[in-house]
C-alpha cells in the first residue's frame, strides 16, 4: 500500500474503534459512552470498519503497522508509526489493560515523560513578575499581583458575550486573511459550569462552551477564541477537510481530533493560535502569554507528581495554586483531568503541543511559510513529525 492508502485504511480502522466504543455501555467505559474521534467530517468520504470484537482491531492494526514498515523513511512514516502505536495504546486500554501513566504520556499521547523544568517554569514566572511591574501591579506576591491584574481586567460577565463577539470578528478576519478562509462558519458562546476545561470546541453544535466558574480577562477570552475558533480547532477541521475532498492530503487528515497522539498538535495549533495571526497586541496580552506558559508547563508537572509521583491530591492542588498561580477552579478542574483514567495523561498535549509548533513556527522562514501551513492545517501530524520540519508529511496522492 501506498501512503495515501495506508490513510485511508487508519481512518477506517480508527473510525472502526470509534463505532466499536460508542456501541459499548457507557456505566464502566473509559470513554463513559463517547468514541475515540469526538469530532469527525469524514462521513461519506470514509465509512468505519465493523468490528465486533477487539482481536479484530489489533490484527488490522498489525496489518497497518506492516504495511507503514515499507514506506521510505520521512515524516510522513514517523507521524504513521506514531498514530499506529497510539492506537495499540488505546485498544490496550480500552480492552481492560492498565498501562503505566508514563506510557501513556509517551506513546498514547506523544508527550515527553516527566516533570517539566523547574528552571523553565521559572523563567516564565520572571516574565509575568517583569510585565505585571511594568504595567503597575508592583504590590505583594507574584502570586497576589497576578491575582489583581485578573481581578482588575475581569470581564463583567455580562460583558462577556459582547467581548467575545468582537474578539471571534477580529479573530476569523485574520484568519481567513493568513490561514485559512473559514467561509460563513460561526460559533456561539455557550456558558458552562462544573466542568473540569476551561473551554471547549462542540463543533458539530457550533457553540463554544466557555466555563463561567472561571473569570477572564480579554487576553484570556481572546486566547480561547483563537484556541478553539480561529485560527484554532474548528478552523484546523474546516481546513482538513477541505485538504481531503481535493485529493491535497491522506484521509487520516480527518482524524485530528483523535484521542491519541494527533491530539498534541491539534492543541498547540490551538495554543500558538494567536501569534499564527498576528494577536498580540498589548502588555495584557503579553502578560497571558507568558502566564499560560506557566500554567501549561505547571499542570504538566502536576498530573506527573499526582499519578506518576504519588504527591497527595492538596500537595499539588497547593503546587498548582502556588506555582501556577491559578483560579481555584481551574486547578480542580486540572485534577480531575490529571487523574481520569484515559484522558488524564492529555493534559501534558498542551505543552507539548505548543512547544512543538512554537518552535517550528519561530525557525520558519517566510519563504517556508506557505508550505508550513499547509502541513499544520491540511495534514495530520504527531510533534515528532512536524519538528521534522522543513521536511514534512505532505505527500502527492500517487505517492
Amino acid at each position: 500500500m501506498n501512503s495515501f492508502e495506508i490513510g485511508q485504511k487508519l481512518t477506517a480502522v480508527t473510525m472502526g474503534i470509534d463505532a466499536f466504543e460508542r456501541s459499548q455501555p457507557a456505566e464502566g467505559s473509559l470513554l463513559g459512552g463517547e468514541g475515540l474521534v469526538p469530532i469527525y467530517l469524514g462521513k461519506g468520504i470514509v465509512d468505519p470498519v465493523s468490528y465486533s470484537d477487539r482481536e479484530s482491531i489489533k490484527a488490522d492494526l498489525v496489518s497497518l503497522d506492516t504495511a507503514t514498515a515499507a514506506l521510505p523513511a520521512g515524516p510522513r512514516k514517523v507521524f504513521l508509526e506514531g498514530m499506529l502505536k497510539s492506537l495499540r495504546v488505546a485498544v490496550k486500554m480500552l480492552s481492560g489493560a492498565s498501562p503505566s501513566f508514563e506510557e501513556k504520556v509517551t506513546d498514547l499521547v506523544g508527550a515527553p515523560a516527566g516533570r517539566e523544568d523547574a528552571a523553565l517554569i521559572e523563567d516564565a514566572r520572571a516574565k509575568v513578575d517583569a510585565l505585571l511591574t511594568k504595567s503597575g501591579f508592583v504590590n505583594g506576591s507574584l502570586g497576589e499581583r497576578v491575582s489583581a491584574w485578573e481581578d482588575a481586567r475581569a470581564i463583567p460577565t455580562e460583558k462577556i458575550e459582547t467581548v467575545f463577539r468582537e474578539l471571534m470578528a477580529d479573530a476569523k478576519a485574520r484568519t481567513d486573511k493568513l490561514i485559512f478562509d473559514t467561509g460563513d462558519y460561526d460559533m456561539v458562546l455557550n456558558p458552562v459550569r462544573g466542568m473540569f476545561y476551561t473551554a471547549r470546541c462542540s463543533f458539530d453544535q457550533g457553540k463554544m462552551d466557555l466555563n463561567y466558574d472561571l473569570s477572564f480577562t480579554r487576553a484570556a477570552l481572546k486566547h480561547l477564541v483563537c484556541h478553539e475558533v480561529y485560527p484554532g480547532h474548528s478552523t484546523q477541521l474546516l481546513s482538513t477537510k477541505k485538504a481531503v475532498d481535493e485529493g491535497r492530503a491522506p484521509a487520516d487528515a480527518l482524524l485530528i481530533t483523535t484521542d491519541a497522539i494527533t491530539g498534541c498538535v491539534q492543541e498547540g495549533i490551538g495554543d500558538q493560535g494567536a501569534h499564527l495571526i498576528d494577536f498580540i497586541e498589548d502588555d495584557d496580552d503579553e502578560i497571558h502569554v507568558e502566564l499560560r506558559r506557566v500554567r501549561s508547563a505547571a499542570q504538566t508537572s502536576a498530573a506527573w507528581m499526582l499519578m506518576v509521583e504519588g504527591v497527595p491530591r492538596e500537595d499539588v492542588a497547593n503546587y498548582l495554586r502556588d506555582t501556577a498561580m491559578g483560579q481555584e477552579a481551574w486547578v480542580q478542574g486540572r485534577l480531575r483531568m490529571a487523574a481520569h483514567p484515559f484522558r488524564g495523561p492529555f493534559i501534558s498535549s498542551y505543552w507539548a503541543g505548543n512547544e512543538a509548533v512554537r518552535r517550528v513556527r519561530e525557525r520558519v522562514t517566510k519563504d517556508q511559510w506557505p508550505t508550513f501551513l499547509d502541513a499544520l492545517y491540511s495534514n495530520a501530524n504527531s510533534p515528532q513529525s512536524l519538528e521534522m520540519f522543513p521536511q514534512t508529511v505532505i505527500e502527492k496522492a500517487s505517492a
